[in-house]
């Protein structure tokens, strides 16, 4: 028995895609870590100059999402997620290529990311060639009360 996997979409997003993107980072960012925003924090964040949002479908599903930034000649990857039903079949690395060639549209020379040590997309992060450049001790504050470590990681454009 093959299993076919069906092409990854990836359009432009906006306000309306946003309680889709909520359910997914629902679902993708584990609340014992305190990762997730919220619908008004995303909403604000859509509103700055130099914003954009990706969604990614399969066959018309939403199934992952990223935000980023740019302003001048850098930009931010703020949020990337995969519905955890749909990881496996190439949706990160699909948003990490289409932010990092957004961001080169955009005259970015270097591409900068946040993520909580212990994440398991640093190995993605790795093979699209980004390095660690800082860290914020206790910066993320989970439901427990718990902290953990965020790690600041960027990479060359072009």
């Amino acid at each position: 028995m093959s299993t076919t996997l069906l092409p990854i979409e990836l359009r432009e997003g906006g306000a309306q895609d946003l309680a889709s993107v909520n359910v997914i980072m629902q679902a993708a960012f584990d609340p014992q870590y305190g990762e997730a925003w919220t619908t008004p924090q995303c909403m604000g964040m859509m509103a700055l100059s130099g914003v954009w949002l990706t969604i990614a479908s399969i066959d018309g599903k939403d199934c992952g999402f990223a935000m980023a930034r740019a302003m001048l000649d850098e930009a931010e990857l703020l949020l990337l997620a995969t519905h955890p039903e749909m990881r496996g079949r190439g949706i990160g690395g699909a948003l990490l290529r289409a932010v990092i060639a957004e961001a080169l549209g955009r005259r970015a020379v270097k591409l900068h990311l946040e993520v909580r040590a212990g994440n398991d997309a640093m190995r993605l992060y790795h093979r699209q060639g980004f390095c660690k450049i800082g860290e914020r001790r206790g910066y993320y504050r989970g439901t427990s009360g718990q902290s953990f470590d965020a790690l600041t990681l960027a990479r060359s454009l072009g």
